[in-house]
């Protein structure tokens, strides 16, 4: 398989069946995509379309059936050791009984990172996400957008190129959402991080996106990739123009095309 220098993420044909005791269930078929160094990449779609399925192919939680998949060229598995992604779930995954430093520490002591290099780094995230100041409070103690933040905080502490998204901001109020969204553009600005996010929001794929995967309802497959003309430079209000709801048009009719309604 030919993979240029800078492909972070390359599927050729990649599918994935699973075995239950009602019979065999393809989640996702014939897959290609790549995914640049630098990408923002959502992925849309229904329920069930397998872009969770997807993202945790890459993060080597599931084996694909068919097909291949490189990670940073090289395996999902090599790059799960390599320590290559950092992964955000749907929800925040918090200790309650540990300090919202210490949450985001544990990647680090386990990877075995000196006392002084954790402190740092921890020092270094929550600026990042703008929780300077709350590393002692636990995470009961901060609203749900807060605790995602803490989240992403605990993804990138240990500093991976690469990070997976499985739709983060999905729980949230539409006013926290968009507060996040904005943050998050500027988080991957100053970081030039890799990312693969996966949301059911077209406004939110379109305005946080340089492409847009859209899938199509079980068996998963690509059915149209959308690659973003919109500035690297977003305000809110750019969701209001003419070149935005033209893009978000184009993802509509892309949801719409792939799904049937015949069920």
């Amino acid at each position: 398989m030919t993979i240029t220098p800078a492909s972070v993420v390359s599927a050729r044909s990649l599918g994935l069946t699973f075995e239950t005791n009602d019979g065999p269930v393809n989640a996702l078929t014939g897959v290609d995509l790549d995914v640049n160094k630098g990408d923002f990449v959502s992925f849309i779609g229904p329920s069930g379309c397998g872009k969770t399925t997807f993202l945790r192919v890459i993060a080597d939680l599931e084996k694909p059936t068919s097909g291949t998949i490189t990670v940073n060229g090289t395996t999902p598995e090599d790059a799960r050791k390599n320590r290559s992604y950092g992964y955000v779930f749907q929800a925040a995954a918090l200790y309650p009984w540990r300090t919202i430093e210490k949450n985001i520490a544990l990647p680090l002591e386990i990877m075995g990172y000196s006392a002084a290099d954790q402190k740092a780094r921890i020092e270094r995230t929550l600026d990042l996400v703008n929780l300077t100041g709350f590393s002692k409070k636990f995470p009961w103690q901060l609203s749900g957008g807060m605790q995602q933040r803490a989240s992403i905080a605990r993804a990138l502490a240990f500093d991976a190129d690469l990070l997976l998204m499985d739709e983060p901001f999905g729980a949230l109020d539409e006013i926290v959402r968009d507060h996040l969204n904005e943050q998050l553009l500027k988080l991957w600005d100053r970081t030039n991080k890799t990312i693969c996010f996966v949301t059911h929001s077209i406004p939110e794929a379109v305005y946080l996106s340089t492409k847009i995967v859209v899938m199509s309802p079980r068996p998963g497959r690509v059915t149209d990739v959308i690659e973003s003309t919109l500035p690297k430079e977003r305000p809110l209000d750019i969701r209001e123009t003419p070149e935005f709801l033209e893009i978000a048009s184009r993802v509509r009719e892309g949801l719409r095309a792939g799904h049937s309604y015949d069920e």
